[in-house]
């Protein structure tokens, strides 16, 4: 157990000194798509906020225009991170990374997909925890198992299928095999990705901790360097650690979620 723990730490180490590299020679890039990620993430509330008493139809497709903007860029900015490892070239072009209509849809019928599949566990989970009300003739110890299992189950859930976009803008595959591959990919790097989630997030984690404890200059400070870096750095190691992934896997080229769910 030591020594995965140590090779699943060389692992991250070896990522994040990739990842450092990358961004370091295309910083302006990837710091503005994230930038503009931001600005359409802020620009649809704000919109939201002055279009909800004018006309519901008129809020209801500027939300929708916002959602497949926001995650447009988005994969726009994986698929520039995947160009610039790939290429050898020194510059590439935005216009190249622009999502498909057909990859874009694909994404969409996927999490869609991944939101039902969610819904349908809660349920079943709220089935399984039932009889707890009546062991303890209280609905409270229900709700608190409840909570917990819901919050494990999601945590890595999410981060099994997380690596479905990849697979649909870099292989080009259905949303439904781009989840299985997702599912197969991951099997056995759970700690790893659990170790460079909690990596990438601590900054985030500490500018929430002291915007709570009232630091509020402190908090912006961890904000900016957040925001500016870690954002575009932890979207590099994301798209690294989905390469290294590749490389190592030896599994079926059209995977089946039994086989790959632990």
């Amino acid at each position: 157990m030591i020594q995965f723990l140590k090779d699943s730490t060389f692992a991250v180490n070896d990522v994040i000194n990739r990842s450092w590299d990358v961004l370091r020679k295309h910083y302006f890039s990837i710091a503005g798509l994230c930038l503009l990620l931001f600005l359409t993430s802020n620009a649809s509330g704000i919109l939201a906020f002055y279009f909800r008493d004018v006309s519901r139809v008129l809020s209801s497709f500027m939300a929708f225009v916002f959602v497949v903007l926001y995650f447009g860029i988005q994969l726009t900015l994986f698929k520039y991170i995947f160009h610039v490892v790939d290429d050898a070239r020194e510059h590439v072009s935005l216009q190249d990374t622009i999502p498909t209509t057909k990859e874009i849809s694909y994404f969409f019928i996927a999490m869609i997909s991944l939101v039902a599949m969610i819904l349908i566990a809660f349920a079943i989970l709220a089935v399984i925890i039932l009889p707890v009300i009546y062991i303890f003739n209280s609905t409270e110890h229900a709700v608190d198992l409840f909570t917990i299992l819901s919050v494990i189950f999601l945590i890595s859930f999410m981060m099994r299928v997380a690596f479905y976009p990849f697979f649909i803008i870099d292989r080009h595959e259905r949303p439904f095999k781009a989840i299985r591959l997702s599912f197969a990919i991951t099997r056995g790097n759970f700690l790893k990705l659990l170790l460079l989630l909690t990596f990438l997030t601590i900054l985030h984690l500490l500018s929430i901790y002291f915007n709570y404890r009232s630091y509020p200059m402190l908090s912006a400070a961890l904000s900016l360097v957040n925001s500016f870096l870690v954002v575009p750095l932890s979207s590099v190691a994301i798209a690294l650690a989905y390469r290294q992934m590749m490389r190592e896997y030896k599994g079926e080229d059209d995977p089946t979620f039994i086989k790959n769910i632990i």
